[in-house]
């Protein structure tokens, strides 16, 4: 497994005025995590013109279902991305997860409310808070989710303390 080719792929959604927030991994290295992480989640807005938007942002990486076998049709397009909600996929970027809903957080709305801008590899993008992030990883309660607990929450407690100062 290779890790995603973040910067590229942030070109891609910004370019395609995709709404979307940064989620999972990238957004706990963002906020100073020391966090590995061999893909990218987005929560992303299921309004249909973004949903036409990121469908064809993303056409050109050939998404695929990734842990599906190779030759199943499947088709990543307006129809499919409509019918569905959340898509784990691979694509000539790496692995890229698309969430229409976040455990602990809800829908697209809620996401963007406990997001804020941050710049990552050089575009203003929304990221997830690290109060959010913490509180997604803890509905998650996968075994990765709750072993980065300690570490953002040292982060949170630190970043509470630069800002008393």
């Amino acid at each position: 497994m290779s890790q995603t080719q973040i910067e590229r792929l942030l070109d891609i959604l910004v370019q395609g005025k995709v709404e979307f927030v940064v989620i999972g991994g990238w957004a706990a290295i963002a906020h100073g995590s020391a966090y590995l992480t061999f893909d990218t989640d987005f929560c992303y807005s299921r309004s249909s013109e973004n949903i036409r938007r990121l469908c064809g942002a993303l056409d050109t990486l050939h998404p695929y279902l990734r842990g599906v076998e190779k030759g199943l049709p499947f088709r990543f397009d307006f129809k499919t991305v409509e019918s569905g909600l959340n898509f784990t996929l691979v694509t000539d970027l790496g692995d890229v997860d698309l969430l229409g809903e976040v455990a602990g957080l809800g829908s697209f709305d809620r996401v963007a409310d406990d997001s804020e801008k941050m710049e990552l590899f050089g575009f203003q993008v929304r990221v997830l808070t690290l109060e959010a992030l913490i509180r997604a990883k803890r509905a998650a309660g996968r075994p990765k989710d709750l072993n980065a607990l300690p570490e953002l929450e040292a982060l949170l407690e630190l970043k509470k303390r630069q800002s008393k100062i």
